[in-house]
């Protein structure tokens, strides 16, 4: 499974055009155009190397796909810290070493196709109360990520 890079979009300036050509253009930006590299885990790692991944690259959520890249959840690092505090008996990593990263999870993620328009994906996370979005290509398979962060970067200079 290959990684995405984030993408330059090709769009013209909307300065100077008349309200409806931007918001025409507005609704036209996909989710392809703006999304960012998604943080993934296979959902047979360990715990322990979810733990890793998480602190050493200074993550905050990584999403878990299978060996074909389909996304399976979402694991965001608050949840791993109440697990490990949960752990009253042994706080060792041998039992982080038994427990697969599939088994975090607790629902399947929301997730967008990387033709989805970028305005519908804002309103996804905003009715779901969502940081960001899994983005997928045809096959299922994450290719990207769009967030808060997105829409603050590519939406604001179509209001202003």
């Amino acid at each position: 499974m290959s990684r995405s890079k984030m993408k330059k979009s090709a769009r013209s300036k909307p300065e100077g055009l008349s309200p409806k050509k931007r918001s025409r253009l507005v609704r036209s930006v996909t989710c392809r155009e703006t999304m960012v590299e998604a943080n993934w885990v296979f959902g047979s790692d360990t715990m322990a190397d979810v733990l890793d991944d998480l602190t050493q690259n200074d993550w905050d959520h990584v999403f878990v796909v299978n060996k074909e890249g389909v996304p399976m959840g979402r694991i965001h690092a608050v949840d791993m810290l109440k697990i490990v505090a949960k752990k009253n008996v042994e706080r060792s990593v041998a039992w982080m070493l038994s427990i697969p990263a599939k088994q975090l999870i607790n629902l399947p993620p929301l997730t967008v196709k990387s033709s989805t328009p970028l305005l519908k994906a804002g309103a996804l996370m905003l009715t779901h109360n969502l940081n960001q979005l899994a983005v997928v290509n045809d096959d299922g398979v994450l290719i990207g990520v769009v967030g808060h962060n997105t829409m603050a970067k590519y939406l604001p200079r179509f209001v202003l």
